[in-house]
C-alpha cells in the first residue's frame, strides 16, 4: 500500500524555534508511517510531499510529478493555512486599505474539487484532513516581530486570521459533505487536546513537537478505520 501526504509545510514537518524555520524529521509523515507498519509492514510506502508556503494553486501545479506519477493508494490532502493568509508587506505598506486572502475562497475551493477529481480519475482514493486550529496570540506576537505593530488596527478590522482560518475550513466541509469525501478532521482532533495552544511553535500556526505528534495520532486513528472500510 503506497501513502502520499500532500500539502503544505504542516506536512513537511515545519516548525519555529528562537526565531528560525526548523523542519522535523519526527514530522507526521515519518511518524505515521511508524504506526502503520505494524499492520502492513510488508508493502507500506508512504511519501512526504509537504512543501513550505504551498497554497492550492501551487498543489494542482505539482499534482502530476509529485502524486499521479506514483501511483499511490490513498492521498491525504492538507492545504488551505496558506490560501487563507495575507500578503503581509502589502498590508503594511498600506493599513487602511482593504486586503483579500492569497487564495480567494473561491478560487481554493475550485482547486481542492479539480485535485479531487483528477485523482478520481485515476483511481486514486483522495482523504481529505481539515485547517488545524492556530493560536492567535502567538501568531499576532510573530506578525508585529517581523512587520511592526502597525498591522494590528488592520487585523482587527477583517476579524483577524482566526475569522479566515474558520470561514475557509467550514466551506471544505461544506465541500467534504457534497462530494461524499473520506475526511480527517484534525481541528476537532487537535481542539480535543488538553491546553492544546501549547501545540504550537513560536509562530502560532506551525506545531511543535508535541503537536506532530498529537496530529500523527489522530491521523493514524482515523485512516486506519478509511482503510478497513474501503478493504
Amino acid at each position: 500500500m503506497k501513502i502520499i501526504c500532500f500539502g503544505d509545510s504542516l506536512t513537511r514537518g515545519v516548525t519555529y524555534v528562537k526565531g528560525r524555520v526548523r523542519i522535523l524529521k519526527e514530522n507526521y509523515p515519518a511518524l505515521l508511517e511508524r504506526k502503520l507498519l505494524s499492520s502492513y509492514s510488508e508493502d507500506l510506502v508512504i511519501l512526504n510531499k509537504g512543501v513550505f508556503n504551498d497554497n492550492s494553486h501551487l498543489l494542482i501545479k505539482r499534482l502530476e510529478k509529485d502524486v499521479i506519477s506514483h501511483k499511490p493508494d490513498y492521498v491525504l490532502i492538507n492545504i488551505g493555512g496558506n490560501d487563507c493568509n495575507f500578503n503581509w508587506p502589502e498590508v503594511v505598506k498600506d493599513p487602511n486599505n482593504s486586503h483579500m486572502p492569497i487564495v480567494s475562497i473561491h478560487d481554493y475551493l475550485a482547486n481542492v474539487r479539480k485535485i479531487i477529481t483528477t485523482l478520481k480519475e485515476f483511481n486514486i482514493k483522495p482523504v481529505i484532513i481539515t485547517l488545524p486550529p492556530l493560536n492567535p496570540v502567538k501568531y499576532y506576537k510573530f506578525l508585529a516581530s517581523q512587520n511592526g505593530t502597525s498591522i494590528s488596527h488592520w487585523i482587527c478590522s477583517c476579524g483577524g486570521i482566526e475569522y479566515w482560518h474558520s470561514l475557509y475550513n467550514t466551506h471544505l466541509n461544506s465541500l467534504i459533505k457534497e462530494l461524499h469525501l473520506e475526511c480527517i478532521d484534525i481541528r476537532e482532533g487537535l481542539m480535543k487536546v488538553v491546553d492544546y495552544q501549547e501545540l504550537f511553535s513560536e509562530d502560532g500556526i506551525h506545531l511543535n513537537q508535541q503537536g506532530y505528534n498529537e496530529m500523527s495520532e489522530i491521523i493514524y486513528t482515523n485512516l486506519e478505520k478509511i482503510i478497513h472500510t474501503n478493504s
